[in-house]
């Protein structure tokens, strides 16, 4: 991959500021704001390279939610997701060399705006202020599991994904951003060595993620602040309206 030595106009500068703040954001406040970087991203390089900024931004973005919400975490969810999200990393490798993502997207960002429709309806259904979570089986943890593994893989579409399992699930907005944030530092560094050996992550585009840590580090103490005051209610509907952003995303 080539690299151009970092000749960005000042709006592309602070456009990049831009994304290490929402990227921090949506792992300690409001999970799905960060499918605004994606579009801010375009505009400051090509789709691969932009990719190869973008994760070690989110691992930084993620120690800083692991350790603040470590609390939190469910681990009975993370040990049902976990081991069916590593082989779908697996998997999403695999397809890769014989599908696209272009190809993929579509299907996924289908599958999760359906669900997505049916929990809003349960939502929706619900009179009282609490929500029951749904009484799936094992089997459904595993599935979204494999899922987030294989998209976040091939379409980096694992957010909306996770968003919809932890909705189902009924989590309190604490809970549901710690049990999101193990899962994706989890994951996010089994993505690494697969990233680095497809050339989306360069000694070149790492010494651009340290330009933008510590706008990362701004927006994680942002998000922290934010979840303290907004409504669980306001929380779990912020969430699915961006998740299913997310998925229609996928769809173009």
């Amino acid at each position: 991959m080539n690299w151009v030595e970092y000749e960005f106009t000042a709006v592309q500068w602070v456009l990049l500021g831009l994304c290490g703040v929402l990227s921090g954001i949506s792992k300690t406040g409001l999970p799905g704001v960060g499918i605004l970087t994606v579009p801010l991203m375009a505009l400051i390089l090509p789709a691969r390279q932009s990719t190869g900024v973008l994760l070690p931004m989110l691992i930084f973005a993620d120690l800083f939610s692991a350790g603040y919400y470590r609390h939190h975490a469910q681990w009975d969810h993370l040990v049902r997701l976990l081991p069916a999200a590593l082989a779908g990393i697996a998997a999403g490798y695999l397809l890769m060399l014989k599908i696209s993502d272009r190809q993929l997207a579509p299907v996924i960002g289908c599958i999760v705006l359906a669900m997505l429709a049916l929990k809003a309806r349960t939502m929706r259904s619900q009179n009282g202020p609490e929500e029951r979570p749904i009484q799936a089986g094992r089997w459904f943890g595993r599935l979204m599991g494999f899922a987030a593994g294989v998209t976040t893989m091939m379409a980096n579409a694992a957010g909306p994904v996770m968003v919809l399992y932890l909705l189902a699930m009924g989590m309190e907005k604490r809970r549901f951003v710690g049990t999101a944030a193990w899962f994706f530092f989890i994951i996010n560094w089994t993505k690494v060595p697969f990233s680095a050996a497809l050339g989306l992550i360069t000694w070149q585009s790492l010494k651009l993620n340290l330009l933008t840590f510590p706008a990362v580090a701004l927006g994680a103490a942002a998000g922290i602040v934010l979840l303290r005051y907004i409504p669980q209610r306001l929380f779990d509907l912020l969430a699915l309206l961006l998740a299913a952003a997310a998925a229609v995303k996928l769809l173009f």
